[in-house]
């Protein structure tokens, strides 16, 4: 999956930046260890597995990783889990962006699930995922 938003700004000499892409990874390159261990500090290389039921969504930004989400599929039903977006590149529509195109890639699932494990302001949270259709509920956020 590869997909494409439109170029986030321009360089300081009026050069038109690289388009962010949300990719599924399916191997890790080493630069992609390094951004991930920006992204999730508290997890290392050999705990983020990837196989078809479980998936790691990234944004990509001039060659480096952005934001990244762990979704797990069971049957109908998707759960994320560790949203992140570098602190750097927040409130710029990355997330947003990220977990649309999780949602897109995977047609079959109608169920939807976000643990609200780690997240540093609920309430900033829960506008965010509002404004994706979940609705809030005890320990997270669902979309149906």
């Amino acid at each position: 999956m590869v997909n494409n938003l439109d170029t986030l700004g321009k360089t300081a000499f009026g050069m038109p930046l690289m388009k962010l892409t949300i990719i599924r990874l399916l191997t890790f390159t080493p630069q992609d260890h390094i951004d991930l261990g920006k992204i999730w500090p508290e997890y290392s290389s050999a705990s983020l597995t990837i196989d078809e039921g479980h998936r790691i969504y990234a944004a990509r930004f001039n060659e480096r990783l952005l934001g990244a989400v762990r979704v797990t599929l069971t049957g109908n039903q998707g759960a994320m889990d560790s949203l992140r977006v570098r602190e750097v590149t927040r409130r710029r529509g990355v997330g947003h962006y990220l977990i649309e195109e999780v949602i897109r890639d995977n047609p079959t699932i109608n169920h939807w699930w976000i643990s609200d494990v780690g997240v540093e302001d609920r309430n900033v949270m829960n506008a965010f995922m509002q404004a994706l259709g979940f609705s809030i509920e005890e320990g997270g956020w669902e979309k149906r």
